[in-house]
């Protein structure tokens, strides 16, 4: 069974030390001129063009075609905008923007491609795109294609705007062209569930690793439970007073802390196998830290105005069921070895090793990152 606990903190730390080919939601900002929608998409281009699969996936380098999107990832910006109509007229063809309920043809009027992008960081463009608005229509909706990964979909220049989080193959509904379409308290907090658990499992590498190593300190429930409850209710402060803008922090200075706080604690399970005031303290102080990298995420994805509350518990929520979820499959990988007396030495301890010599490679990736 050892062997199993170490395999998967192995294939974490790869996961972990592979944040530039991570697989970040595209968003879609829509907006009405009275003739036509204009849609501003933020995307990686070359994933959909290479035909990745990027539903479920959190790594480019793990996908099917990935020989393909390194090969547009090396085009220069002049190179990979000659693809990018490709991109979009297949988007019409297929569909993916609805005026009524008819598709509407689309064009791309303009794209942005960033210059100078790191060789393992996604190059995340910008394409404007207009679908004309078909007389005596009164609304739209988005079908985001198959394959094509999560969708934040936010309108603008209206009140009570409609916002949703689309997965691939996922349609929204009819979206009124003048707004008013705002979901209700009860419907954001439940879109926004999924949100918060996708950002721990699988994409929350870093928050896995902290909470693996909580689970790894004791194979008795109370400790368990009084170490995620602190973690719980720190992360809960610092991710509501983040999205509020209350608090803010740069990442550069909040990622490479995240990696520190997974490093001080896999090795407190190695030296200090004791549950006392100065380790539940700095669980608390380390899950304020978690917070803050959790409210960055949830920026940008943009809570709606309108259900701002709700959403941020419904994330919240899904962070939760995030965590559990990990807890909850390490002690049922585990659960007949907790209760062995060699259980600490042969199993806790040489996992807790490598979580901290993963923290340590990401902490100093992320400094010279």
């Amino acid at each position: 069974m050892l062997w199993v606990v170490l395999a998967l903190s192995s294939q974490i730390a790869i996961g972990a030390g592979a944040q530039a080919h991570e697989v970040s939601p595209s968003i879609m900002d829509v907006r009405a001129d009275g003739q036509a929608l204009q849609l501003t998409v933020r995307l990686n281009a070359e994933a959909l063009l290479a035909g990745l699969d990027l539903d479920g996936l959190d790594d480019t380098d793990r996908a099917e075609n990935s020989g393909n999107y390194r090969e547009l990832r090396a085009l220069d910006p002049a190179q990979l905008g000659q693809a990018l109509p490709r991109l979009v007229a297949a988007w019409s063809q297929s569909g993916v923007v609805l005026v009524g309920h008819a598709a509407a043809p689309l064009t791309l009027t303009d794209s942005q491609i960033p210059h100078g992008v790191a060789k393992d960081a996604p190059r995340l463009s910008t394409l404007v795109i207009r679908a004309p608005i078909a007389d005596g229509a009164a609304s739209f909706s988005i079908h985001w294609p198959k394959g094509a990964g999560a969708l934040i979909l936010r309108q603008q220049g209206v009140e009570d705007p409609f916002t949703a989080y689309l997965q691939g193959d996922e349609q929204s509904p009819q979206i009124a062209l003048h707004g008013g379409g705002a979901r209700g308290a009860w419907a954001s907090l439940v879109a926004y569930v999924p949100v918060g658990v996708v950002h721990i499992v699988p994409r929350g590498l870093d928050h896995i690793l902290f909470v693996l190593g909580l689970f790894l300190f004791s194979p008795r429930l109370r400790p368990i439970l009084a170490q995620v409850s602190l973690f719980t209710l720190a992360h809960t402060v610092t991710l509501a007073l983040g999205a509020l803008g209350i608090v803010r922090l740069s990442a550069s200075v909040v990622e490479p802390l995240i990696a520190a706080s997974i490093i001080f604690i896999a090795v407190e399970n190695i030296i200090k196998p004791r549950l006392g005031a100065s380790r539940l303290g700095l669980i608390f102080g380390f899950g304020l830290l978690h917070g803050l990298g959790f409210a960055s995420v949830l920026g940008a994805f943009g809570l709606p105005q309108g259900q701002f509350i709700p959403a941020l518990v419904g994330f919240n929520i899904g962070v939760e069921l995030g965590q559990l979820a990990v807890i909850s499959l390490a002690a049922l990988l585990l659960w007949p070895l907790l209760h062995r007396s060699w259980y600490r030495r042969a199993v806790a301890v040489p996992a807790s090793a490598v979580i901290a010599l993963t923290g340590a490679y990401w902490l100093v990736e992320r400094i010279i990152g």
